[in-house]
């Protein structure tokens, strides 16, 4: 007879076990290779800014699953379930129901009235629940979450020379040279101009996005500007080494070529850090990176959001 599940709430020195976890319970290899970022951004970067909770599953001794749950900096009482991981042998036998049922009550605790099974941006590692994990979309409708939203990836192919993502960009940076625009990768030091541009032109969480690209490792960041004002930027590597984003050109400048030069000088970035296949997350202009990095739609994500009881 099995035995008992318990769940404990998880210190961050654990963080380590948890990637282990993780490691054994994505089914996508893409995910069990990043497990180590994916629960460093979520947890470990997250906690410098919002409450985050980590929950173990124990049967027994062993940890058999793990959640990792935050409340949302924008939205008052709203949380989100970002991760949910449960060894293979151990699904369809509780794990999961139990997860879920304590982070609802430690997300309740800190004033949350309603729970999204979708990413909390800017630290997320998915949109929501890849239509791939079906136990995971199958255990979201079981405990009463109503799907309202799907959002989906594009992949940008990098694993040959002749690529569409990795198109020279050399003679559309010549012709915006010619109208006094200059493109160039972004440092530190441009952070506070990037994150006022993101903030004032598009709102969002794309300013901590970008605090997450610029001068990491695994990740960064390319600008265009003209006489010092930022007209564009494109991002890679805040939430995964192998995603691309957050990018955005201003109003003024659409049309004029700028967001593929950025797109594909950060693939090209990508590529050489040994990335094969780059997620463009979260996408919005589809036919954009179809026709700028020759990208596809691929992984698509339903997310869910319940209402807690009121006490």
């Amino acid at each position: 007879m099995d035995a008992e599940i318990t769940v404990a709430e998880l210190s961050p020195d654990l963080a380590p076990t948890v990637a282990r976890v993780c490691e054994q319970a994505l089914d996508l290899p893409e995910d069990a290779a990043e497990a180590g970022a994916i629960v460093d951004v979520l947890w470990t970067r997250a906690a410098a800014d919002r409450a985050v909770v980590g929950l173990g599953a124990y049967r027994g001794n062993d940890l058999v699953g793990v959640l990792l749950c935050s409340v949302s900096p924008t939205e008052v009482g709203v949380g989100h379930v970002d991760l949910v991981a449960v060894l293979p042998g151990q699904r369809r036998r509780g794990v999961g129901r139990a997860l879920l049922s304590r982070a609802e009550q430690a997300l309740g605790r800190r004033g949350v009235t309603e729970v999204l099974l979708a990413g909390n941006p800017p630290y997320y590692a998915w949109p929501g629940i890849d239509v791939r994990y079906t136990p995971a979309v199958c255990a979201a409708l079981a405990l009463g979450y109503r799907q309202d939203q799907t959002a989906w990836n594009m992949t940008a192919d990098l694993s040959y020379d002749e690529s569409p993502a990795l198109r020279s960009t050399e003679a559309a940076e010549q012709r915006l040279a010619g109208q006094g625009i200059t493109v160039r990768r972004a440092e530190p030091a441009d952070l506070p101009a990037l994150a006022a541009f993101a903030r004032s032109t598009f709102g969002g969480a794309w300013d901590g996005e970008l605090a997450g690209s610029v001068g990491r490792a695994r990740a960064g960041c390319h600008l265009a500007e003209r006489a010092g004002e930022v007209l564009g930027f494109a991002a890679y590597g805040s939430s995964r080494p192998s995603w691309f984003g957050p990018m955005g050109t201003a109003p003024s400048a659409e049309g004029s070529g700028i967001g593929g030069v950025l797109l594909r000088r950060c693939l090209r970035d990508q590529r050489a850090a040994g990335v094969d296949r780059a997620q463009i997350g979260w996408v919005g202009p589809v036919p954009f990176y179809s026709g700028s990095a020759g990208a596809r739609i691929e992984r698509v994500f339903f997310l869910y959001r319940r209402s807690l009881p009121v006490t």
